[in-house]
């Protein structure tokens, strides 16, 4: 029984931290696998079901689980744990009590680091969008008002059902009434401002389950991605109205181009609002920092060569392989990199862009984005798998 414990709580622990169905299942397969246990697997994005044994020894587990944010210092620490016991080295019955404390314990950078990563985050982003130095500043107040905003609503439950439609109002409202003061492109420093709530990695994984045939889980974070979408283009629209209402409509403003050398500065801050956002250790920030602009070098020359769409294969190639190497080198999982890489390649703000076109009636603009975030979702999907056949990734089931 304590080989089953320790499967059931590394999977509710993995679960929470946000593993991908398929590599969840997999893992703990292989760690079923290693502790002589027959156990089949079916992972949900609120739920997990395990079965363990064979004719009338046969039993079945359902664990729910409440969806929560990508922990990557807790996928780290968990990892450890798995390999320790896959090597002998950490019995079953230590390896529950490791899980259960490493679940327990406190997780993140405390609120204060917390709401500056989403400062980082957002005024970084900013900059990779092509924003100026207006819209970088804006962009940071944005994120300094939406990480006040989720830090109150982390001990606030009805809050946080309406949190990203609030956000993306408030932030639209305030990025109007900005450009009142000065002239901005409302659009980017929005966008840029509500990055960190754009659903854009869960419709990428969603892709990638949906490629490795786990139909349930993927069509349920699809969903999930598409409500979270609608909810924050609402969210804009009513912020942007209102604001429009009171103050008026301000002065379309083009973005004041910086010089190439800030994009350098942009990657090293987004390194460090993801090292906090994401709940990584403060040691993995040079790799989060490398696979930042790895992904954006290699989609910027995948751009250059098969256009803006087809581009973000490259990168994500060019980081999955990169990702891969990193976990079978310093024995971790790849996650650590794969995660705040992916970040940057993901069509998030096309999907917001396709969304907000669709509530300002611009069907034809809106449809039309929305082709082009399925293409790259696709893309950055096929360009994950295909560098797991050129690099293989550490865990493979036996």
């Amino acid at each position: 029984m304590s080989a089953e414990s320790f499967v059931l709580r590394l999977g509710h622990a993995l679960h929470q931290a946000g593993f991908p169905a398929h590599q969840l299942e997999d893992t703990l397969l292989r760690a079923s696998a290693r502790l002589g246990l027959v156990g089949q697997f079916f992972s949900m994005p609120t739920g997990l079901f395990a079965s363990f044994g064979e004719g009338e020894q046969h039993r079945t587990y359902q664990i729910r689980v409440e969806p929560g944010v990508v922990d990557i210092g807790r996928l780290a620490r968990l990892d450890e744990v798995v390999r320790q016991v896959d090597e002998g080295a950490l019995e079953p019955e230590e390896g529950v009590l490791r899980v259960a404390a490493i679940t327990a314990s406190a997780s993140g950078y405390g609120r204060a680091l917390t709401v500056a990563g989403f400062v980082l985050a957002s005024a970084s982003t900013a900059r990779i969008f092509g924003g100026g130095l207006r819209e970088v500043a804006a962009a940071g107040l944005l994120g300094l008002v939406i990480g006040l905003l989720a830090a109150l609503s982390s001990a606030r439950p009805p809050l946080r059902r309406v949190f990203e439609t609030v956000a993306s109002a408030v932030a639209a409202a305030l990025a109007t009434a900005l450009a009142h003061v000065f002239p901005l492109s409302v659009y980017t420093a929005t966008v840029a401002g509500l990055i960190v709530l754009i659903p854009g990695f869960s419709l990428t994984v969603a892709m990638i389950e949906l490629a490795t045939r786990h139909l349930v889980s993927g069509t349920a974070r699809l969903a999930g991605a598409l409500v979270t979408f609608l909810a924050m283009a609402f969210g804009v629209a009513l912020g942007t109205r209102l604001a429009e209402a009171g103050l008026g409509a301000p002065a379309a403003a083009a973005p004041r181009a910086l010089p190439p050398w800030t994009y350098a500065i942009a990657l090293l801050a987004s390194s460090l609002g993801l090292t906090v956002i994401l709940r990584a250790r403060p040691r993995d920030v040079p790799v989060i920092g490398l696979a930042g602009a790895l992904a954006f070098g290699g989609a910027r020359l995948g751009t250059e060569v098969l256009g803006p769409e087809l581009g973000a294969f490259v990168g994500a190639l060019v980081l999955g392989m990169a990702s891969n190497a990193y976990a079978r080198l310093a024995r971790v999982v790849e996650l650590v990199a794969l995660v705040p890489g992916m970040l940057l390649l993901v069509p998030g703000s096309l999907g917001f862009q396709s969304l907000s076109s669709l509530l300002r009636q611009d069907t034809l603009l809106g449809l039309e984005t929305a082709v082009r975030v399925a293409v790259v979702a696709i893309s950055i999907a096929a360009g994950i798998l295909v560098s797991t056949v050129i690099v293989p990734p550490r865990r493979i089931p036996r």
